[in-house]
């Protein structure tokens, strides 16, 4: 069960598109008081919906071109000492665990080719990785986001005091 209302989706949207904004800021652009605003942020941050307000970087402006997913086949017995060994790797990104002939996705970014192929090359000596599997990223038409996905979610579900929110 989704545990966000339509308001809820609102206030994530306009922190999606500026992180900066105000309480004041977002009352005023959603028609409701600045405490139900920040009920609503404190909700969300204490129930996990909301985990961080950090900076999006954009490692090709930054200097950083090379960007690839790393897929990982493991002994499964090493997964936790693979995992912390990727952490100590600067070019990973991220690691996702994930069904499939490959147990580990790993999204890396470099500067150039050979800092890619030199961190490849670690991940394929860290003990319990039995193959590693590397496509390059040539571009990204479509970022990350999850708003669609709570806009089509909670489109149903009210705004706020009109229907009960959720415990």
């Amino acid at each position: 069960m989704i545990s966000i209302d339509r308001l809820d989706s609102e206030l994530l949207k306009r922190l999606d598109s500026n992180a900066r904004a105000g309480v004041a800021d977002l009352a005023a652009q959603l028609g409701i008081s600045r405490n139900t605003v920040l009920a609503r942020l404190q909700r969300l941050e204490k129930r996990g919906v909301l985990q961080k307000f950090r900076p999006v970087v954009d490692l090709e402006a930054a200097g950083i071109p090379v960007q690839a997913f790393v897929g990982l086949e493991l002994d499964q017995r090493q997964l936790r000492n693979v995992v912390i060994a990727l952490s100590q790797i600067p070019e990973v990104l991220e690691v996702t665990t994930q069904a499939g002939r490959e147990d580990l996705l790993v999204r890396v970014a470099s500067a150039t080719l050979q800092e890619l192929q030199a961190a490849a090359a670690r991940m394929v000596d860290i003990p319990g990785v039995r193959h590693t599997n590397t496509t390059l990223t040539v571009s990204t038409p479509l970022p990350y986001r999850v708003q669609p996905l709570l806009d089509h979610l909670t489109r149903d579900l009210g705004w706020g005091r009109s229907t009960p929110l959720p415990d």
